[in-house]
């Protein structure tokens, strides 16, 4: 993802929440600090290239959807659904999550060899304190929302699922499936639905970009609201 192309997007999101965008560089610095000159994880050896990747989210359908899981070539799962995948003894490629609610199994997972692509962003920064230094530095892939610092890149994307798609279309993914994604969750609070929203808009952008459309998509396609996006 080009930052220049990205950064309208992110401002429109920056606006619509009331977050800082200074909050989220000073994230991205600490996180950038606590790297320290430590050789991240190699990208390249994800080997996304022309596969079939799941996104696997953390919606309450992901159990329903682990046929779709075990179909695909890899699995980029978005925080916990790598965890709830574990258990039921589905493995994943790599883990995208910006720590809410599971460090110790992100801990757990960077230091069996899981790349995990850690976001830093303004909430939470004492987060990004506390456990990047315990990560497995070879299995980290740094990242922020605001303009990359390398080794911390901007991939695109707001929540850990869009995130998570947007990793693996850069590294070249053929083809994208959704297990376990539920714009409509009644389970969320009024935040999270907003967020939800925004995934969906990212997605639809994504997929315009690729020239693909995506199943989960197809219910609420013709009423995104793409004021936003640059399609």
């Amino acid at each position: 993802m080009n930052f220049e192309l990205w950064e309208p997007v992110y401002e429109s999101i920056l606006a619509d929440f009331g977050y800082d965008r200074g909050a989220d560089e000073r994230a991205r610095d600490v996180l950038y600090r606590h790297l320290d000159g430590r050789e991240t994880f190699d990208l390249q050896t994800l080997r996304l290239q022309g596969q079939t990747v799941a996104i696997a989210g953390a919606g309450p359908s992901l159990e329903a959807d682990l046929d779709t899981v075990r179909a695909a070539d890899a699995v980029v799962a978005a925080s916990t659904a790598a965890d709830r995948l574990r258990a039921k003894g589905v493995p994943v490629d790599c883990v995208v999550t910006d720590l809410d609610k599971h460090e110790e199994r992100v801990v757990s997972f960077s230091r069996q060899g899981v790349p995990v692509a850690v976001h830093a962003h303004g909430d939470n920064l004492m987060t990004i304190e506390e456990t990047v230094p315990q990560l497995a530095s070879h299995s980290l892939i740094p990242t922020t929302q605001a303009a990359p610092r390398p080794p911390v890149r901007n991939f695109g994307g707001f929540t850990d699922g869009d995130r998570a798609a947007f990793l693996a279309d850069h590294l070249g993914a053929a083809e994208l499936t959704f297990p376990g994604w539920d714009f409509d969750d009644p389970t969320v609070d009024p935040e999270k639905a907003r967020k939800l929203r925004w995934a969906e808009r990212l997605l639809y952008w994504l997929e315009c970009r690729r020239d693909e459309r995506f199943a989960v998509l197809d219910n609420s396609r013709d009423t995104i609201d793409t004021s936003p996006l640059p399609v």
